[in-house]
This record gives structure tokens, sequence and C-alpha cells, in this order.
């Protein structure tokens, strides 16, 4: 299993007890939260934690805590994750990200998730990475097409953990595959 993996900004790492309290705090953050269904309490962030360390430990990958080279702060996650629901591209591995706010539109996203799918396919030699978004959330999508993930309007999907008629149910889907590179 990787330990980290380094960028020229960004340290991508497991994570320690001491990023609990800025991990809550980004996790808390309406900005932050916007397109995703409800902000953390500070357990339900603790316990997001718990399980991105079971991750690792149970698929050798994961979402690691992205730190600041520069100052050491925790800038949020950046990582690989299996998702846990059913769907018509599943099974699958994501990548995601969750950036505190004050980092937006530094690239620091992109910096990282370029890192991250380079490990994806040349390290862990996976042959497809898959990342989902609500349609309005623009900065996401640009990251994805930033490096290098398609959209086929035919893969979009209602995500089947928010209910008929929510707000943020519809999924647009990003794909590629490691032959296409």
């Amino acid at each position: 299993m990787r330990r980290q993996l380094l960028t020229a900004r960004l340290l991508l790492r497991q994570w320690r007890e001491e990023d609990r309290e800025p991990f809550a705090r980004i996790n808390s953050d309406p900005e932050v939260m916007r397109y995703l269904p409800a902000l953390l309490s500070r357990e339900e962030s603790d316990s997001l934690m718990g399980r991105a360390k079971t991750h690792f430990a149970v698929h050798g990958f994961g979402p690691f805590a992205l730190e600041l080279r520069e100052t050491g702060q925790l800038a949020g996650f950046l990582g690989l994750v299996v998702p846990s629901f059913e769907a018509h591209f599943t099974p699958a591995v994501e990548i995601g990200w969750r950036l505190d706010a004050s980092l937006w539109n530094q690239g620091l996203a992109t910096e990282g998730a370029r890192e991250v799918l380079r490990y994806a396919f040349e390290e862990l030699l996976l042959p497809e990475v898959v990342s989902f978004t609500v349609p309005a959330n623009l900065a996401s999508r640009r990251v994805m097409e930033k490096i290098g993930l398609a959209r086929d309007p035919a893969d979009d999907f209602d995500h089947p953990r928010l209910s008929e008629g929510h707000p943020l149910r519809r999924h647009v889907l990003y794909r590629k595959r490691r032959d296409e590179r």
C-alpha cells in the first residue's frame, strides 16, 4: 500500500489524529458541502475519516489526507474509493476530492488529481477510473475534464442513495480508461 504521493505543492498522505479538527471544519462549511446532501457533524466527519483509513486497509488505496507542503495545512482529501452503492457503472473505482474553500481556484485539486490518476493507472494498474457529481458542480466537472476524464450523457444517473425528487439526485458520470492515456 502506497503511504503517500507528492506533487510540487501537495503531500497526499495517511490520516493523522490531528486532522480531525480541520477536517471537521471543512466538512461543516456550507460552501464546501453545497453539492452534497448535508453538512457533517463532528462525529460524522470523524466517522468519514475512519472509513478512509479502513478503505486503505481493505483495498490498498483510498482517500488520502491532502496537505499543503509549504505550510502543513490540511487542505482536505483526494484519492480513490470503491463506491458502496450499485449503479450501471459499478463495480468501479472513483477519484474524488474535497478541498477547504479558502484553497479553491489555485489548481490544487487538478494537481493532486493528476498524480492520483497517474498512481491509479501506472502503479495500481486499474483498468478504469470514474468520477461523478451533480450537474451544477462546474468546478469539479472542470477538474474531471482537465485530468482527462470524459462524459457520455448516456452514462448520467440518479444517485441511488438520494430519494426521488431530491435536488441533488441527478449525477453526471465521467470516466477514463487506462488504455486511453
